[in-house]
């Protein structure tokens, strides 16, 4: 007897401890279960899509650091504008824009765009300002198969820079922006309402903006044929801090109007340089170099009466297709957000995300081929007017679409040291002019 009792015991107490051991590894799986269910995005879990990742790279520093002052404003913007996500092909997805500083460096820009492909696996690749951004941007992205689009660079710099093939193209990549023909049209046309002795004389830098511009496809041949009579100067190194052989040139050809390519820091060591050895035009029109109020309230008084290109501008009669914000609004936002002056880029650096966040929308899914896809048959009204690829009078070779231009002057400012007027209309009557294209005056 007690041998059996002790025997119905142990098998009770077997059996005990195997049930045990079930419960526990059972309670581990679910623990390991739970715990993996937990890791995983929320998104994932709540059944909407995977997160969208999109590269932005600018120059936040560096001697063009001008052009992406207001970056942290669009930016910031643009992540309010998409914090619910957007839908492709049906699914929401989590939009995540990953922002990287170029440096104002070619270099950077590539090393950074490269970190955003093989590193941050992005789905979609946007870079503005410059061909020192754009061009190693839009080249690694040729190069990987990742869908891009860039702006703020003359197009012939980002496509005859890169070697592109207007009967063949570009396969990755697309840009908006003007292009040299069309600013040097609008230059001669608003220099031609003003009485001069029609000389123009002409200074390009020795990079990719400098050399596209003085070339066959760039300005001098536009200007000529306007009637002007054009004295190119050549090209002068990037990072130059004297002109005095530059400025002997201007004054030797005695032009009444001058043009010339520069960045910020280099054109006020210019201008500083022509007050100082005499050399005063009635015109000075130098792309790039003015477009912004800190790069014209460091000439000081000789700020005023500079013209410049306008391609965006608190009045242009255009609104933002994923806000709806106007222009105005626009800028008046970025105003009150940062005490500054609004700036041209400002729209350009929303309109590049528009236009990406568009096409993701358009895709049949995430796959490059699709998104490619979209970028192709792009028809969108922008902040910076209207976008496309699918062929006609904006687009000049297959991979750039225009966008309009009117002559700007600056003049002494209201709220601020001088303000951007808009003062040359010919090419672009749907975007309103603020005073009359005038001399410069000297003190």
């Amino acid at each position: 007897m007690n041998v059996k009792s002790n025997g119905s015991n142990s098998t009770k107490s077997i059996r005990k401890r195997i049930s045990r051991r079930r419960l526990l590894k059972t309670g581990a799986s679910a623990i390991a279960v739970g715990a993996a269910v937990s890791a995983l995005p929320a998104p994932a879990v709540f059944g909407a899509g995977r997160t969208i990742k999109i590269g932005m790279v600018s120059p936040e520093t560096g001697p063009i650091a001008a052009f992406g002052e207001a970056d942290q404003f669009a930016v910031a913007g643009l992540r309010k504008a998409l914090k619910d996500g957007i839908k492709v092909a049906g699914q929401t997805h989590p939009v995540e824009i990953i922002y990287k500083d170029s440096q104002s460096n070619p270099n950077r820009a590539s090393e950074v765009a490269a970190q955003l492909i093989n590193k941050d696996r992005v789905d979609f690749m946007v870079a503005s300002s410059t061909s020192d951004t754009c061009i190693p941007v839009a080249a690694q992205c040729e190069l990987n198969g990742v869908p891009c689009v860039t702006a703020d660079d003359p197009w012939q710099s980002w496509f005859f820079g890169r070697k592109g093939n207007p009967k063949v193209g570009f396969e990755w990549t697309y840009h908006f922006f003007w292009g040299f023909d069309q600013v040097a049209n609008l230059f001669a046309d608003m220099w031609l309402t003003m009485p001069t002795n029609k000389v123009v004389a002409t200074l390009f830098t020795n990079d990719a903006d400098g050399i596209a511009a003085n070339g066959n496809h760039g300005m001098p041949p536009a200007f000529r044929a306007k009637g002007l009579d054009v004295r190119q100067l050549g090209l002068y190194p990037p990072h130059s801090d004297d002109f005095t052989a530059q400025i002997r040139g201007f004054k030797k050809n005695g032009g009444d109007i001058a043009c010339g390519i520069f960045n910020p820091p280099q054109f006020a060591t210019f201008w500083t340089q022509c007050a100082q050895q005499g050399f005063r035009p009635k015109i000075m029109t130098p792309p790039k170099a003015v477009l912004f109020p800190t790069a014209v309230e460091a000439l000081g008084p000789r700020g005023e009466g500079i013209s410049t290109e306008v391609w965006w501008s608190q009045h242009h009669p255009y609104r933002s297709g994923l806000t709806g914000q106007t222009a105005q609004q626009f800028c008046d936002a970025y105003t009150a957000a940062t005490g500054k002056q609004w700036t041209q880029p400002i729209g350009f650096k929303h309109a590049n995300m528009e236009v990406a966040i568009d096409a993701l929308k358009r895709s049949a899914s995430l796959k490059p081929a699709d998104i490619l896809k979209a970028i192709t048959e792009t028809d969108y009204d922008s902040l910076v007017g209207k976008i496309t690829w699918k062929g006609g009078p904006l687009n000049p070779v297959k991979n750039v679409c225009t966008t309009p231009l009117v002559g700007g002057q600056w003049k002494k400012g209201k709220s601020f040291k001088y303000d951007l007027h808009n003062v040359y209309n010919g090419s672009a009557p749907d975007i309103p002019l603020d005073s009359a294209f005038e001399q410069i005056r000297y003190s």
